[in-house]
């Protein structure tokens, strides 16, 4: 149970470390000294820096999906709401933290897509798990005449991940949800059945 804890306040160190500075950027001692564990004791639940790296990929992902299934797949409430709900809780974050960090598994993917084919396979996986969400959620609005019926769910959802992806890099850049708003404004308009 001791190791268990320790573990995860390694984890927990790094995905905040790494979700501020990036991967490359966040040395072993850093989260050593913010997890407040002995140095020495990263290489005993650890391999490898890069095992280290997945670990964080692994709990940010499962943290994040299980919240994406709490709002995308309750069909209680209609489809675009709870894109709007998915919208919503993305600014609330970007202004929580004063648009630094936005998606780490985003960010990880820019930054390390192109060093590591074991990093590149496990954060397409963890995408490709929200389109996935994204794309039952569409489909389910698409069965109950909610979204526009003329769009492919699975090329939309892949489409809306990567925008949002991409809007929230440029909230960082410009320290605003701007661009998150006018993204979700534009997309929702042209989802709506006419």
């Amino acid at each position: 149970m001791k190791q268990s804890a320790t573990r995860d306040r390694l984890i927990q160190a790094g995905m905040a470390l790494i979700a501020e500075h990036g991967y490359n950027a966040t040395g072993i001692n850093t989260v050593l000294k913010a997890a407040a564990v002995p140095k020495g004791s990263f290489y005993h639940y650890f391999s490898s820096k890069e095992d280290f790296g997945l670990a964080v990929i692994d709990a940010t992902a499962e943290g994040y999906t299980a919240r994406l299934e709490a709002m995308l797949a309750d069909s209680d409430v209609p489809a675009l709401q709870r894109l709007q709900h998915y919208f919503a809780a993305g600014r609330a974050d970007m202004v929580d933290c004063d648009h630094a960090r936005g998606c780490l598994i985003g960010n990880l993917g820019q930054e390390l897509s192109g060093h590591s084919a074991r990093f590149r396979d496990r954060l397409d996986q963890v995408l490709s798990g929200w389109e996935r969400l994204l794309a039952d959620c569409l489909r389910d609005g698409q069965t109950r005449s909610e979204i526009r019926t003329d769009l492919d769910p699975d090329a939309l959802a892949s489409f809306i991940l990567s925008g949002w992806e991409g809007a929230l890099i440029r909230a960082k850049t410009v320290k605003s949800v701007a661009p998150l708003e006018r993204f979700e404004t534009v997309l929702l308009d042209c989802l709506r059945p006419s």
